[in-house]
């Protein structure tokens, strides 16, 4: 029995399995990375951050879920994109519902990996959590809207400033409520953990967003590559209805 030639088709759909894959790869990395903080020192100084950017250990990974949205969205819409953000956000309760089950599951004594240091490790606190989270719908679902905005205003054209636009404006909104939320509206409000110097928010804010607004210039081109191979080999079966974008 032959083997059937792929088709069209075939490579279209590959492409929207990869994307939704890296999307959600991504997301579940950034909640279990959240909550170490990285600093990275500068050979210059910037405003209120000084001479290094502070940043979370989830921030390269959130950063490829606006890298992935936007190639979705370019290549399958509007609609498609924006339900892909929705389920991607009801996913995140199943990942912490799994990390938590798993932390508070009965363990086996003597084991190489303490189970305090398991959860400490994995077990975001409830501050992280709802920054994170309401961090993501908001800036997200505006990704979406702005990178069609920008679409329709260009008549498609000029795909570099549709991710960059929409890239730049939502990755501000998520810094700017995660690190609100996380480290201080949350712990004055839950009273859980303790709140941080207005000077250490500001540095974290601008730290990074300097960083998410770089890694939004360098995957542009890879944002075109994605964009061009999917249609190439789809044949243009990844090209959405005009009406949906």
């Amino acid at each position: 029995m032959t083997a059937r030639a792929p088709r069209a088709g075939d490579a279209a759909a590959i492409g929207q399995v990869a994307l939704i894959g890296l999307f959600v790869t991504a997301l579940a990395t950034a909640q279990l990375t959240a909550s170490k903080l990285l600093m990275f020192g500068l050979p210059f100084e910037l405003p209120l951050a000084g001479g290094a950017l502070v940043l979370p250990g989830a921030a390269l990974a959130y950063a490829l879920t606006f890298f992935a949205s936007d190639c979705y969205a370019e290549l399958y819409g509007r609609r498609a994109a924006t339900v892909m953000v929705n389920v991607g956000f009801a996913m995140n309760f199943v990942v912490l519902l799994l990390v938590w089950s798993t932390i508070a599951a009965p363990a086996l004594p003597d084991q190489p990996i303490d189970p305090s240091t398991f959860a400490t490790v994995l077990g975001a606190s409830t501050n992280i959590v709802l920054g994170s989270l309401l961090a993501y719908v908001v800036s997200q679902n505006w990704d979406v809207l702005v990178f069609h905005r920008i679409r329709e205003y260009t008549d498609g054209e000029k795909l570099w400033l549709r991710n960059i636009g929409s890239t730049a404006t939502s990755q501000f909104l998520d810094t700017v409520i995660f690190v609100s939320v996380a480290f201080s509206l949350a712990p004055a409000v839950l009273g859980t953990g303790g709140s941080t110097p207005t000077n250490v928010i500001l540095s974290l804010i601008v730290g990074q967003y300097v960083f998410k607004l770089l890694v939004a210039l360098v995957d542009t081109p890879f944002v075109y590559a994605v964009v061009a191979l999917v249609d190439r080999f789809g044949d243009g079966a990844a090209t959405a209805d005009p009406a949906t974008r």
